[in-house]
């Protein structure tokens, strides 16, 4: 009965040579959808966010990190005549724009921002100030030192009075023990200080001191000293300035007022470093 069986023919049956053309014009067809196929950034982060909270596999993709989905095939090919962008420029073009949209922030936020760090700023300063007056309270008491603000500054004034002979540079000696007390008061608030001297409208001419310019520089100077004697002070936020009587507190026109206009000014600013690192985010 074997026998009697129709026997196959040698080699592989006809009809598998046209399945074959099917499965390679179909796959040729998928190719080129895939080819011209236009990948939504966007639209694929969060299916792969809705991916990650839904089997909780998904690698975590940080949110700068937005998804560059270009096509396998398609770089900056265009057969048309007026060529429309690739599509990995038109990926990357919107992109951009939503990556603009997350960074750029309103000016009123950026204003809101400013204006907080600016009032906290003033506090801090209040605040420091007034540790600055209860360090010196004895020193204010007898109108040998004051201490102010304006605005974010913190001005601790040395009066000519106890601290320098007249049209002199040298300290006297029973001073230095409250130089300490403001060393210790500068050391403890943060921010650069400018050592200014200021004189009255006198003019003085010495073998040591020409103007009341080289004057109210030379007792600045002193002062620095006196400051770094404490090591806690670090050099790079001294600078030293010499106003003479271009910048008097009143008129120079009584002995009185001539007296306060003589002066050492030691000015700690603060916040102008801080409001610029704002600026910067912001931007």
């Amino acid at each position: 009965m074997a026998n009697n069986s129709p026997k196959c023919e040698a080699g592989l049956p006809p009809w598998l040579a046209t399945f074959a053309d099917l499965m390679s014009l179909l796959l040729a067809f998928f190719v080129l959808l895939l080819s011209f196929a236009e990948i939504d950034a966007i639209r694929f982060q969060k299916m792969a966010e809705s991916m990650k909270d839904a089997f909780g596999v998904q690698r975590e993709v940080p949110v700068p990190d937005i998804v560059m989905g270009t096509s396998v095939i398609k770089q900056e090919f265009s057969p048309s005549i007026n060529p429309d962008p690739a599509i990995i420029d038109e990926i990357r073009q919107q992109t951009t724009e939503v990556e603009q949209q997350h960074l750029e922030v309103p000016d009123g936020v950026v204003d809101a921002v400013i204006e907080a760090e600016r009032e906290r700023i003033l506090e801090e300063v209040a605040r420091q100030a007034e540790e600055i007056r209860e360090a010196l309270k004895l020193e204010i008491e007898e109108s040998l030192v004051s201490v102010e603000t304006e605005y974010t500054k913190i001005i601790i004034r040395i009066n000519e009075k106890g601290s320098f002979p007249s049209g002199s540079a040298e300290l006297n000696d029973d001073f230095y023990g409250v130089m300490v007390r403001i060393s210790e008061a500068v050391a403890r608030t943060p921010g650069n200080v400018v050592v200014a001297g200021h004189t009255d409208d006198v003019p003085i001419s010495t073998n040591r001191f020409r103007s009341n310019w080289e004057l109210s520089s030379a007792r600045a100077v002193t002062v620095v000293h006196a400051l770094l004697d404490d090591p806690n002070i670090d050099p790079k936020r001294i600078a030293v300035e010499g106003h003479a009587d271009s910048a008097p507190l009143v008129p120079n026109d009584s002995r009185e007022n001539r007296a306060i206009n003589r002066r050492v000014e030691l000015v700690i600013q603060r916040g102008e470093d801080r409001e610029r690192d704002v600026l910067e985010l912001a931007r």
